[in-house]
Formats: structure tokens, C-alpha cells, sequence
């Protein structure tokens, strides 16, 4: 045996000391390989839709639905079971509006404990749980025991928190893992309550996306991701997620922006629908909105000096300004600008900072760093994240792999190293980690470039483009100046040999495996497609956010994969958190069958199956 499998059982022999303490764990290990395979809930894109992702995710993507279904059929009207629906999904909530409504509480509280009661036994199915109300055998007998503890329990007070108890272990029975394959932030208003939910989630991995990247960039420090991610808050009037949800003082830039662009109308900078904002507020938020686009180019200015590798000068367009003719050279084109009002910029030096907006971006930086909320946040990214995750045949990446135009991996050349595929992978992941944890001041100022990289750089896996056109998109009307062209990965996706390659190179079995990315939202209302390369790839970015909406015509994909199958769900929007509550509105979700096992797949057949077997032969040598 090699030394380090001998040292492997020697510390195993301490856990199980005895013959039968081994043959214990060896049967107990060889029963769950029997069991019923996990479910894998996967979705994508969620940009800060907190009410609708919540939604699906505390009913499994219909399945709370399903076992309500399953389990009381017609004893139970379909108003019943929609108030049943939602004491599943939102116990404690549901439950002090039902209490408002009810003549005997004591008496809805118990028969309402013995319906999820019913639900959790049929989720848990074959699982091993220990509680009595849960895993207790259904038999007469033992009915007047489970009602005496529920009564005593109402009695004593603690129905509500019982309901609460037997709710949330249904939602986790439901969804035993679940893949959020990028981008929680912007756009929509409430990521901070996605990141407060995934907290309490007990089995969740993310793959970064583009829009995380960037508030971890922002979180580190880096001015670059400081200056988009206010801008891009700005620009969607969600700035009250910085001030409110994290406790970012924005008033010195508030301050700023309403003296440096007093009297500038801001036009170029209207908002992107508007949430609730007054007249005074909508302006107010506009003139921050280019006071951060200013100060961003600046600052991407001094970045882009820093890091030659980055090949980004073609985003310096401040200088290619003439103020005469009101027009700028992008790419070789005179395009007419839509503003030319520029206080804070010194033509003879457009890329310097003037006092004021310096000490505006390091007061942001501090401020971003010193979110104790964020902080959070952003550790739950680094602990439970990474740039992509290989599971059960699954590639979980958000974007794309970076392919050149005839299908073979792009070499992108970053800080004098060329890397591809795979490797570009792992030496961006571990770029990202060095931000936040290196010791070394030049490796962690690498890691805080390449967070900043990522967000816009042509090379990037999470960017996917030519360019990041963020001063064409304000200020030039011509829409051929503000195109960015894809990566070749989107235009390939059904050349299975190109799919064949991406996964030789990260060393999966191309017969076996499938790709499940997101990133750009699939026009369905079109007739696009998201199953790709014959069932090989799956883009699950169907439009959580309602800005994206009127582009994929549905309001975002959910993917299940279970014992029974894979299933792709397209779902229809959700009228309020509030209407969901009371019981009058749900998520319906058109379900596509992707694959439909002849019998039901086992722990057996997943990679936990995998990891057991090879447990199972290292205890088995102990023995």
C-alpha cells in the first residue's frame, strides 16, 4: 500500500476502532449507494430578482407543488392546496397571515403541522431521517403519538415555530444541491437578500459570473470594479442597495456630483426604468450616474497603463475627443457624441483624477472594504465559489470558454504568460483567491487587476467579447459603434467536435458529458433554442431579471436533475412576494424532458457514489 493510503486507513482506524465499527459504517456506506440519486437544482442569472428566485427555489422548482399534489390528491380543494403551498414556502410568514384569518388558531396550527408533517415523510422518501414526525413508520398505532406532540407543541406555544421547523426541511428535502452558475448582482433590487437566502442554504456551490466578479472586485478594493459597480447601481436607481442593503456612505459623492454637473442635464445618462425614484431623486441619480462614468474611464486609464498584458488601450477614447466638432475616433470612425459636457476633465491631461474625484473613489473604496454585510457576502462567494465546478458530467462555467474563430482554444496572454482553456481557468481562480488572501502586496494587486480584468477584458472566460462599449453605449448614437462582438464559443455551440475539445481539454468524456453555462439570455420568443450541440450544452439564462425579460419572452430557466431524469424548466413571472404568501400566486413553469431514465438513477451513479466506493475499499483494507 502506498504511504499515503496506509496513513489514510491508520486515520480511519481511529474513527472506527473495532471490526464492528468498520462493518457498521461499510454497511451503512453500501445502503446509501442504493438510495434514491440526489436532486440538483440548477439556475442562472438571477441579477438581484430576489422574489422569484425565492420563490423557486423554496418549492423546488414545482416539486412542493408536486408532493402536495401526490400526496393529499382530491381530499384537499384546490384552494387548500395552494394555502398548503404556501405554508411550504413561506412557513413563518404564511402562517401569521393565516392566524389573522382563522377562528381557532390552536386548531389550524395543529391540522396545518400534520399536513407538512405528511409532505416532509413523502420527500424524504427513503432517506434516513431521525425525527419522529418525519421518518416515523405511518401506521395507527403510532398516529395518536405524533398527535400528542404536535398538540402539546401548539399548547406550549411553539406552533408557529414548529411549522417554520417542518417548512424549511421540506424545502431543503426538495433541493439537495443547488448550482447557481453566476451572476446574483445588478440589475434587479435585491442581490444582498439572494446572498442572505444562499447563506441558510445547506448545499450550494456559484460559479462566478461576470456581474459577482465585479462586486468582489469592488469588495477587494480595486478601484475599477469600485467605479462600475456604483455606475452600474446608478444607472438601473438601485443605489440604495449600496447605502441601505450595505451601508455605503454615498453622500460625498452625492455631494460631488450634484456641484460638478449643477447645471448639466445629464441627458446621455437617463435611467434604465425607474424604480420608485421622485423627479428630485431621478436627477440627482443621473448626475451620479456620469459623475461615476467619468471617473471610471479615468480610473480604467490608470489600470490599463499598469497592465500592457491586458491589451485594452482601444478603451481610452477621453483624448480621441474633439470638442470643436463635438465628435470622437472609435476604431478608426468619427462618430457624433451625444454629450459633450465634460467639467471635470483637463483636455491637456484628460486622464487625471481632479482632487475631488480622487478623494470620491477612495472614500468608495474604503467604504466598500469596510462593508462588514459585503464582507460576508463576498467570503460565502470565495468559500463556496469558483470559476467553474465539474459534477456528475456536468462543465459549470457562466460564460464561455474562450475559443478562437476556427474552434480551437484562444490563447490569451496575461502578466507575460500564455494560457488556454482549463488552464486559463485555474490560473484565473486562483488569481481571484491571491486579491483577497495573498500576503504578497505585487501578487494581491494582481489578483485585484485581473478581478477588474475579468469584467471586460476580450480574453476573459466571464466576459465573452470584443469590448466593453460603456462609453460608446452613453455617448454615440450609432449603433454599429456600440456593437460587441461574441466570442466564437456562442456561434459554435452546436459544432459537437469544437463541444468534443472543451471537454478533452478538461479532462472529461466528451460521450458522457454536457456543458451548462448562462451569461447571455436565449431569445425562446424567437424560436432560440437553449439545448445546444444535440443535448451537450444547456444556456440557462432564460431572464430572471425583469430586464432582460422582453428579450427571452419567459422570466428565467430552472434545470432539475433527478433520480427520474433531467428537466428544463421555463418560468412564467411572479405577480408579488405578497401574493405568494397569502396563497395566490405561484410560479408555473413549462417543463421540457431532456432526458427520461428508464428506472430510477441511484446514489450509485453520481460521483457521491464515486467517492463512497472509494471509501468503502479503504475501510474494507482496514478491515
Amino acid at each position: 500500500m502506498e504511504a499515503s493510503g496506509q496513513a489514510y486507513t491508520e486515520a480511519l482506524s481511529e474513527l472506527y476502532p473495532t471490526r464492528a465499527d468498520v462493518a457498521a459504517e461499510i454497511a451503512e456506506l453500501e445502503g446509501r449507494l442504493t438510495l434514491p440519486r440526489s436532486t440538483e437544482l440548477f439556475a442562472s442569472d438571477i441579477h438581484g430578482e430576489y422574489n422569484a428566485f425565492s420563490h423557486v427555489l423554496r418549492g423546488g422548482s414545482g416539486a412542493v407543488r408536486a408532493l402536495i399534489e401526490d400526496v393529499f390528491g382530491s381530499t384537499l380543494n384546490d384552494d387548500e392546496k395552494a394555502a398548503l403551498l404556501a405554508l411550504a414556502c413561506y412557513p413563518a410568514e404564511h402562517c401569521a397571515y393565516a392566524l389573522e384569518h382563522v377562528e381557532d388558531a390552536d386548531v389550524w396550527l395543529a391540522e396545518a403541522a400534520a399536513r407538512l408533517a405528511k409532505i416532509a415523510r413523502r420527500a424524504a422518501g427513503n432517506r434516513t431521517i431521525a425525527e419522529e414526525l418525519v421518518a416515523g413508520r405511518s401506521t395507527p398505532a403510532r398516529q395518536p403519538y405524533r398527535e400528542a406532540i404536535i398538540e402539546s407543541l401548539v399548547a406550549s406555544g411553539e406552533g408557529p415555530a414548529l411549522l417554520e421547523t417542518l417548512g424549511t426541511l421540506i424545502q431543503h428535502l426538495v433541493v439537495d444541491q443547488l448550482h447557481l452558475i453566476g451572476d446574483v448582482y445588478d440589475r434587479g433590487p435585491a442581490p444582498q437578500l439572494i446572498m442572505d437566502e444562499l447563506l441558510s442554504c445547506p448545499n450550494v456551490d456559484v460559479q462566478w459570473g461576470n456581474h459577482d466578479i465585479l462586486w468582489m472586485g469592488a469588495a477587494a478594493g480595486s478601484p475599477g470594479s469600485v467605479a462600475n459597480v456604483v455606475r452600474i447601481c446608478a444607472r438601473y436607481g438601485n443605489l440604495s442597495i449600496l447605502e441601505d442593503a450595505y451601508g455605503i456612505n454615498l453622500r460625498p459623492l452625492a455631494t460631488f456630483a450634484a456641484d460638478a454637473y449643477a447645471n448639466d442635464p445629464c441627458t446621455a445618462f437617463a435611467l434604465k426604468g425607474n424604480p420608485g425614484l421622485s423627479e428630485a431623486e431621478t436627477r440627482l441619480t443621473e448626475k451620479i450616474q456620469k459623475a461615476m462614468a467619468v471617473i471610471q474611464f479615468k480610473v480604467e486609464a490608470a489600470l490599463i497603463a499598469e497592465n500592457p498584458s491586458f491589451g485594452l488601450d482601444d478603451r481610452n477614447l477621453l483624448h480621441l475627443i474633439d470638442r470643436e466638432r463635438g465628435t470622437v475616433i472609435v476604431d478608426g470612425v468619427e462618430y457624433e457624441l451625444l454629450d459633450t459636457t465634460f467639467p471635470t476633465v483637463d483636455w491637456d491631461d484628460p486622464y487625471r483624477l481632479t482632487e475631488d474625484e480622487a478623494a470620491v473613489i477612495e472614500q468608495l473604496c474604503a467604504a466598500f472594504t469596510g462593508s462588514e454585510r459585503l464582507q460576508r457576502h463576498m467570503r460565502f462567494f470565495l468559500d463556496r465559489g469558483s470559476l467553474y465546478k465539474i459534477e456528475n458530467g456536468n462543465l459549470m462555467l457562466h460564460a464561455c470558454v474562450p475559443l478562437a474563430a476556427d474552434g480551437s482554444l484562444l490563447e490569451v496572454t496575461l502578466f507575460g504568460e500564455t494560457y488556454r482553456g482549463r488552464a486559463l481557468y485555474d490560473m484565473v481562480d486562483a488569481s481571484v483567491r491571491a486579491a483577497f488572501s495573498a500576503t504578497d502586496e505585487a501578487e494581491r494587486k494582481r489578483g485585484l487587476d485581473m478581478l477588474w480584468y475579468l469584467w471586460l477584458g476580450p480574453g476573459s472566460p466571464l466576459f465573452a467579447k470584443s469590448k466593453m462599449a460603456t462609453f460608446e453605449l452613453y455617448l454615440i448614437a450609432d449603433k454599429a459603434a456600440r456593437k460587441e462582438v461574441k466570442n466564437p464559443f456562442y456561434s459554435l455551440l452546436d459544432d459537437e467536435a469544437v463541444v468534443d475539445g472543451i471537454f478533452r481539454d478538461f479532462g472529461m468524456d466528451p460521450a458522457t458529458s454536457r456543458i451548462i453555462c448562462g451569461h447571455v439570455p436565449v431569445k425562446v420568443k424567437d424560436g432560440e433554442d437553449p439545448v445546444k450541440a444535440n443535448g451537450r450544452v444547456l444556456c440557462i439564462d432564460g431572464g430572471f431579471s425583469a430586464a432582460y425579460q422582453k428579450t427571452t419572452g419567459l422570466a428565467g430557466f430552472t434545470l432539475v436533475s433527478n433520480a427520474e431524469g433531467l428537466f428544463l424548466d421555463a418560468n412564467e413571472p411572479l405577480a408579488s412576494r405578497a401574493a405568494a404568501v397569502e396563497g395566490t400566486a405561484d410560479i408555473r413553469a413549462e417543463r421540457r424532458v431532456l432526458a427520461a431514465y428508464d428506472t430510477p438513477r441511484t446514489v450509485a451513479d453520481t460521483d457521491e457514489g464515486a467517492r463512497i466506493r472509494e471509501r468503502i475499499a479503504l475501510l474494507r483494507t482496514l478491515l
